[in-house]
């Protein structure tokens, strides 16, 4: 079993601040996780890895949303899960949140710590993922991201992380991150060769949370889903959270609810008068601000948190 602790993470920051080096898996940004899991034993598959150090690429003029800036992950070649366990009632419910960001940044507080602590809020635990980017000079951009994404959910269902008992697994991905938990949650293969026997356990997720999810369509026929994105009779419930007014399609989620419904599989949809893109969980006054209750709400009826 391979761990790094949040505390001894924190450790590793404080020395780069001493000396100006950062250790090679290094945090660039705060440590408030219970703890701190590397997802590949040493380095992951092949891949178009960027050769600047991982750093927040916000700067003072980054996005703000509700009065809030948002930290914008880049560089990021060691992918991690951040695990955050529940305050209390744990629920053995387990989801996999992957922050948005088009393959090229992390939306790190925004779509991944915070949801972080509100799935705590409720008796989830939740595993942030920091999966590799920027990817969008690769054939592939998705590949890589979906790897991670498998990787992480067969290390939590083979019991490979400390303290961690699932009786299910949950993958919720934002944007890009909605992309590649949609392929994930679609996939019939592994992305990749094993590696060890943590990859013997299944890499799918049993339900999936999607919040605007990004390129899911045809460009030309939005009623219709990309080639590489089908659905079957196996494919895991999920949850939509999009607003009408999104620059990104809701079509995705539109026509991706369609198709589960075509094939038997339950599916909860909610498409907002307003709210734009990339709203993560924060209070802005709009009509998205409801998705977090309702996805509480069905999370519930479905028997995955406590009544």
């Amino acid at each position: 079993m391979f761990r790094v602790s949040a505390f001894l993470m924190a450790c590793l920051i404080s020395l780069a601040s001493v000396t100006g080096q950062a250790p090679a898996a290094a945090e660039t940004v705060a440590v408030d996780a219970d703890l701190v899991v590397p997802v590949w034993p040493a380095q992951p598959p092949t891949w178009d890895a960027p050769t600047e150090p991982e750093h927040d690429t916000s700067g003072d003029n980054g996005r703000d949303v509700a009065g809030k800036r948002v930290i914008r992950l880049g560089h990021v070649s060691t992918p991690q899960l951040h695990v955050y366990r529940p305050i209390k009632n744990d629920t053995g419910t387990v989801v996999v949140v992957c922050p948005g960001g088009g393959y090229s940044i992390l939306a790190w507080d925004l779509e991944g710590t915070e949801i972080a602590k509100w799935f705590q809020s409720i008796g989830v635990t939740a595993a942030v993922l920091k999966y590799r980017v920027p990817t969008g000079r690769s054939e592939a951009p998705w590949l890589a991201p979906v790897q991670d994404v498998q990787r992480s959910i067969s290390l939590i269902r083979g019991g490979n992380i400390e303290g961690v008992e699932a009786t299910q697994i949950g993958v919720m991905g934002f944007s890009a991150g909605g992309n590649a938990a949609a392929r994930a949650s679609l996939a019939t293969q592994r992305f990749y060769e094993p590696f060890d026997d943590a990859d013997e356990a299944k890499c799918t997720p049993d339900f999936s949370i999607l919040v605007y999810p990004a390129w899911l369509v045809k460009k030309d026929a939005p009623n219709e889903l990309i080639d590489e994105v089908k659905v079957t009779s196996e494919s895991p419930a999920m949850f939509f959270a999009h607003a009408s007014d999104d620059r990104v399609t809701p079509m995705s989620s539109v026509t991706l609810y369609s198709e589960l419904k075509n094939n038997g599989i339950d599916g909860s949809l909610h498409i907002f008068g307003s709210g734009g893109h990339g709203f993560g969980g924060r209070i802005a006054g709009q009509p998205t601000d409801a998705w977090r209750g309702l996805c509480e709400t069905w999370m519930k009826s479905k028997g995955w948190l406590a009544q």
